[in-house]
């Protein structure tokens, strides 16, 4: 006998589309005033870290509760890539990070969304636990990057994100195997 499926509609469910409705309140405090104000700037991170952390939390309640959906699955991910793609754009609009380095995160982030839909007849792909290091890492170095803070805290931030980025690209190569390692796997066996 099979568990009974989760509802849609749970509290971690609410909490992934809560952390999607954070995503223009935050990059409305980003660019308020200048976007370079200290105060908005310190509001952003709070907004930023509330939908991180809210991250965590709905990731937990589904694993543990038993809520887990396959919209959570599909959505989960989808939303951090709005998060974090919209803190990198907005931080690259600023001049506080250099487009290569949004415009490398993005194009992976939207690869792997794009792959993640291609094969979704067969199955959902979770993020993995790399892909769950990946987010992490690249929420560190964003949040300390929104932060205003000078010196050794910039270089962390510069240092954090270079390890974000070398994550991200080999987490998306993990993935581009795992789907084709399941579309050649699932063939092999018709």
């Amino acid at each position: 006998m099979t568990a009974p499926a989760a509802r849609l509609v749970n509290i971690a469910n609410l909490l992934t589309t809560a952390r999607l409705a954070l995503v223009p309140v935050f990059l409305v405090v980003l660019f308020a005033g200048d976007g370079h104000e200290t105060g908005w700037r310190i509001t952003a991170f709070v907004v930023f870290a509330v939908a991180v952390i809210t991250d965590r939390f709905d990731g937990v309640l589904a694993r543990n509760y038993g809520m887990e959906t396959e919209f959570g699955k599909l959505a989960d991910p989808i939303v951090d890539k709005a998060l974090i793609g919209a803190a990198l754009i907005g931080l690259s609009l600023l001049r506080e990070l250099p487009w290569w380095v949004t415009v490398v995160i993005l194009v992976r982030e939207i690869g792997v969304t794009v792959l993640r839909l291609a094969v979704l007849r067969r199955g959902v792909i979770p993020a993995s636990h790399g892909g769950k290091l990946k987010t992490l890492v690249q929420s560190v170095a964003i949040g300390l990057i929104i932060l205003p803070l000078p010196g050794v805290w910039h270089t962390a931030a510069v240092v954090i994100m270079g390890i974000a980025i070398v994550l991200t690209v080999v987490t998306g190569i993990d993935y581009v195997v795992q789907a084709v390692r399941g579309t050649l796997g699932r063939s092999a066996g018709q």
